[in-house]
Order: C-alpha cells, then sequence, then structure tokens
C-alpha cells in the first residue's frame, strides 16, 4: 500500500521542516510519497481555493482512500488514527492520499469527496508544521501497528 501527501506549496529542502519530515517518513518503511504542487495563476479568494482544490484531486491515485486536513474535521487518538489506516490496508486499500489545502482551505467538492476529515485540533498550524505533525503520526501509526514501543499511552 502507498501512502501519499499532496499538499499546496513547495517546502524548501533543508530546512527544520524538510529534515524532520524526512526523517519521519524514512522511518516508517511504507512507501509515502509527498506531491507538492502550486497554482500559477494569479487567482484569490474562491477561484484559488477551487483551482488548488482540483491540483490536489489530481495527485490522487486510482482507489485511494481520501484523507483531507480541515480544521472541522475529525480529532482521532494516536490509537484511533493507526486504527483507521490498519483497516484501509487489511481490506485491500491500494493508497492513502493525504490532502493539505492551501491558506484557504478545501473546496467543498474536495472535502465531499473525502473519505475522512482529519483536524490536528482547533488552533490554526502552518501548513509547514502540519505536514511535520502528519508525517510524525504516520510513523507513530506504523509503530503501534508494529507494536513497537515508541507509543506511550
Amino acid at each position: 500500500m502507498q501512502i501519499v501527501i499532496s499538499a499546496i506549496g513547495r517546502l524548501k529542502k533543508g530546512t527544520p521542516e524538510d529534515i524532520l519530515i524526512s526523517s519521519y517518513l524514512q522511518k516508517t518503511r511504507w512507501s509515502v510519497v509527498v506531491k507538492e504542487v502550486e497554482e500559477k495563476k494569479a487567482l484569490t479568494g474562491v477561484a484559488l481555493k477551487e483551482a488548488e482544490s482540483h491540483l490536489l484531486q489530481n495527485t490522487v491515485p486510482s482507489g485511494s482512500k481520501i484523507i483531507v486536513l480541515d480544521e472541522t474535521g475529525k480529532t482521532p487518538s494516536s490509537r484511533e488514527f493507526a486504527s483507521l489506516l490498519q483497516g484501509w490496508m487489511d481490506s485491500g486499500v491500494p493508497a492513502i492520499s493525504f490532502l493539505i489545502g492551501g491558506a484557504n482551505g478545501h473546496a467543498d467538492f474536495l472535502k465531499q469527496q473525502a473519505d475522512y476529515k482529519l483536524s490536528f485540533g482547533r488552533m490554526t498550524l502552518p501548513h509547514m508544521l502540519a505536514r511535520v505533525v502528519l508525517a510524525e503520526q504516520i510513523y507513530r501509526a506504523k509503530t503501534i501497528i508494529d507494536g513497537h514501543p515508541y507509543h506511550k499511552d
């Protein structure tokens, strides 16, 4: 099974966020692909949100479960998150795609297509930091599934 993290914006190589993300994803031993996209047209507001959502939608592999990061989403515990991923893996899902929108969030059509809406809480995080949190939680889920002692309840 493949995990895809698709995000609006480009992360600069060698930044602290890049180093952390790379470290966590390398340790997961799952196939994780990061896809970064940007809207090149000078759009604003709803038009930009729609265009960015279409760019993200185009990164989703066929048959993939879609998880959008959204402030209105669920806030599962790490064990619940691991259980969600494991359930999809056990059912033969070929890929899980995490979509991180731009500053304006996701268009309604993309939220409606999502199999799950995930929130990291009510606080606003910079998008690059949200990527770090997601990478760590994917790693943590892998350790929970494998019975590794990294996660403490």
